[in-house]
Order: structure tokens, then sequence, then C-alpha cells
């Protein structure tokens, strides 16, 4: 039964409080409004239930402001680029129901999410796709804590390019991070030219062959992204790479990243980092704490040449990404946080089950084509396990390219060339796998058994190929 609204209002209020983290309950450090300048619009939950969390999205077509002077008219969710973060709590049910109002069929896919097979989003395998005019209600708990994020896998290079993509945020509230000020960041591009969206084929197969980049790049949809921060005041950021193909090497100007987690929530321990790479689909969960310039310049977050392939570096310049203004206040004094680790076991590989693919690239007939094993789409090669069984995938590299690998549905640890897990020890669900080189990783299957797709987080590469299908059945 529903309550009353005055009354769920109160209960939801009490019960946000109780729910509060400890870290969410102290004076915030930065200044009112510091991230106005960069706010991501957010979806209002409209159930009264405090363990449900209900929206409504839509995709449809809309003009946006990207920066001064620069409006184009996009491919949005409700509205906006990037699509309204969705906040929620980790074990909430989340109910979306989404509308299509485009002219073409989409989906939604929920990034990193272990989500019940019928809730992930493929066409033809999970669900009819999105016709428009028509809807579909997703609807599903959300069972572990981290940024996720939501996008189509219909057409997927030119609909997530067009500016279809957002964040979900599943916070802990027993999370011991003592960090006041959060903000979520979302990376991506876009090509525009004269305000109008350039054609998802403009350059051709070559310029698919290499994934394209956009001639935009955009934090929270802004090119001229800025936060007003307070002097050595540490700030939580949640970052997500949604470009389709572009690769972000994050350096603060010499300012250190203490490094929590990423894909699958908090990693085993922190480390500090110098600078951070974070390829499509990835997510990063830092603290920094910036330090004013004896001039007060702003320090500016920007992401350096990277090196992911031909012609990668070639045509690419530093991009500034946010700028952080200082406010005129004083330093922050109070120590800087000692985050806790995260318990993390790893995987018993005894008798797990070895499975080999290898990212190939072919320009059989002159049309270029990535594959796995040799087989472009390898629906042909369709990989099998089954509930309970563990499996560690040796993933070779063989293209001149490098390949952000996701699967879908399902976390794995990634293991060094002796077999051991990586540490710190951390989930994730996409990593990249450089060119020429080989990444290993293990992957338990839990009882969600279905056809899950795995491929390159380049869209473009798995529009040319790079894309396969696992069926997960049930325990014999």
């Amino acid at each position: 039964m529903k309550l009353a609204p005055c009354l769920a209002g109160c209960v939801l209020t009490l019960l946000g409080t109780l729910w509060m983290p400890r870290a969410h309950a102290a004076e915030t450090a930065q200044p009112q409004g510091w991230r106005d300048g960069a706010a991501l619009a957010e979806l209002v939950d409209t159930n009264p239930d405090p363990r449900i969390v209900e929206v409504t999205l839509d995709a449809r077509e809309a003009e946006v402001t990207i920066g001064p002077g620069q409006r184009v008219r996009a491919w949005t969710y409700n509205g906006t680029v990037p699509g309204p973060l969705i906040r929620a709590r980790v074990g909430d049910r989340l109910i979306v129901h989404f509308t299509n109002h485009l002219d073409t069929n989409t989906t939604v896919h929920w990034h990193g999410v272990r989500v019940p097979n019928a809730m992930d989003g493929v066409p033809e395998h999970t669900q009819p796709a999105v016709a428009n005019g028509r809807g579909f209600t997703y609807d599903f708990e959300l069972p572990d804590a981290g940024l996720f994020w939501y996008h189509p896998h219909v057409l997927s290079a030119a609909q997530v390019g067009f500016g279809l993509y957002g964040a979900l945020l599943v916070e802990d509230p027993n999370d011991q991070v003592q960090v006041t000020d959060e903000a979520v960041l979302v990376l991506s591009d876009m090509s525009v030219d004269d305000g109008v969206l350039e054609s998802p084929t403009s350059g051709g197969d070559l310029a698919a062959t290499f994934g394209r980049e956009g001639t935009r790049v955009l934090v929270n949809g802004r090119t001229d992204a800025t936060f007003t921060v307070r002097d050595g005041a540490p700030q939580r950021w949640r970052v997500v790479n949604a470009a389709k193909s572009r690769y972000f090497l994050l350096d603060l100007e010499g300012e250190p990243f203490l490094l929590l987690g990423g894909d699958g929530g908090l990693q085993e321990r922190a480390e500090r980092r110098d600078s951070l790479v974070i390829a499509p689909g990835e997510r990063l969960d830092v603290i920094v704490a910036p330090r004013r310039p004896v001039d007060g310049a702003p320090v500016v977050l920007r992401s350096g040449l990277f090196d992911r392939g031909f012609g990668s570096t070639e045509f690419r310049r530093v991009e500034e990404l946010l700028t952080l203004r200082f406010a005129p206040t004083a330093a922050y004094a109070a120590p800087l946080p000692s985050p806790p680790g995260r318990r993390i076991e790893p995987l018993d590989l005894t008798g797990a089950t070895q499975v080999r693919l290898d990212l190939t690239f072919s320009n059989a007939d002159g049309l270029n084509r990535y594959g796995v094993n040799g087989v472009a789409f390898a629906e042909d090669l369709m990989l099998t396990a089954h509930v309970g069984e563990t499996q560690v995938w040796t993933v070779t590299n063989q293209t001149k390219w490098s390949h952000p690998f996701h699967l879908h549905g399902f976390f794995f640890q990634v293991l060094d060339a002796a077999g051991a897990p990586v540490r710190p020890l951390a989930w994730k669900d996409t990593v990249d796998v450089p060119f020429g080189q080989t990444v290993r990783l293990a992957v338990r299957f839990d009882n969600r058994p279905g056809m899950w797709m795995y491929h390159c987080h380049i869209l473009d590469h798995a529009d040319l190929g790079l894309m396969g299908m696992l069926a997960v059945r049930p325990r014999d």
C-alpha cells in the first residue's frame, strides 16, 4: 500500500537521514554551489517506498548548449546531454519507465550493473528493440555500489556519439570514505560542425577502423566545465568515460589523485597516482585536494596525448577538461582522509576453464573488419559457460589499435602474466587490452543464465565486428 504523500515525504526525509553516510553528515568544505559550473540534471524518484527508485526516461531530439555560443540539436535522454544522473543505494530496486521518441529503434543498456538477463538492453537477445512511440520498463535490483552508466545498444556508435548516455550512481550507506563533497564527471565528446551533428559515417571505413573521436570534448555536457573550490579541500570524483572512442589521460597540473576504485566500486586499498588513464566504458573513483597556486590561478584538469594505436597521437592535442577556480576563503586545514580498503577475495582458479580470445583485424575483399578468433561478429563462435563455473579468458590483441574489452552482466578480476590477480584487487567489467599485448581475466558466473554480449567499447570497432555472445546455461 502506498503512503499518503505528506506522510511519505516525512518518512523519506527521516529514512534518508538515517541512511546518510557519515561523510555526508559532516559540514561541507567547499563553497555553496561549487559544482554549478558543471551541474548534472538529476532524475526525480516518484516512488515513496524508500527502497524503490522509480523514474521516467525518454529518448528524444532536443537543442542543448554545450558551451558559450555553442548550441546543437542532439539526441538526448530527457532533453539533456548527458542524460540525467540517476541516484540510488545498493540493494534498491530501480524501475525505469522508458519511452522512445526518436525516429529509429533504440534500447537502454545498464553498463556494469549485474542485471537479470532480460534487463540488459541488447536487442534480439534480451528484448525487442524499442520503436518510435513505444516503451519498455526496466526493473531490477542494484546489488553493487559504484558508478555505472546507461546508453543504447542499437547503432551504438551513432547513438552514443549523438548524445545518448547518462550516469547511474549507486551509493553505499556504510561507505567509510570520509569526503563530504562529491561530484560525478561524465567525460565524452561530440562531432559538431557549425552547430550540426556530423554524420556517424564521416570518414568512411578508415575512420571507423581507427574509431571516430568527436571534435568537441565535454565534461558533463560542457566544453567550459568549471568548479569553484576551496584551497586544499578534498573532493571525491566519480568519473565515467562515455566517449565512443576517446581515451582520457588525466592530469591535474601535478596534483595527485588518490584512486579509490573503479568499475565495480572500491578496490582493496587506495593508491596514489600522478595521472590516470580511463578507456571508453571505464569508471574511476578518486579523491583530489588541489592547492591554490601562489599566483591564485585556476588549476586545470587536462587530458594528455595517449597512444592507443596508429594515428592516435599524431592528430590529437592536449585538451582542457575542467577548470578549478579557487574561492576567496581560507585554506582547508583539517587532515586529509585516509580511506579504508575493501575486502575482496581472489577468485579460486582451481579447475577454471581456459578460454582464448584473439582480437583480430582483416581487410578481406577490401572491407576492414575486426573480429574474435578471426571471425567478425563472432556469434558463430559463441562462447558457453554454466552457472557456478569459473573461467580464465586470455585476450590477445593482434591488431594495431587498443581495445577496451567489455563483458556484459558480470565482473571479473584482471590477472598478471603469472596468473595471479593484479593488486590492488578490484572488480572490473571493462579493461583496456593494448595493441600487441595480452590481458588475462578471471570471471565466475553467478546464477543469471542467458545470452550475454562481450565487445570492444570503441563502438566503431564493435560495429566493424569486434563483438560476440556468451551463453550462460543453467547448472546441469
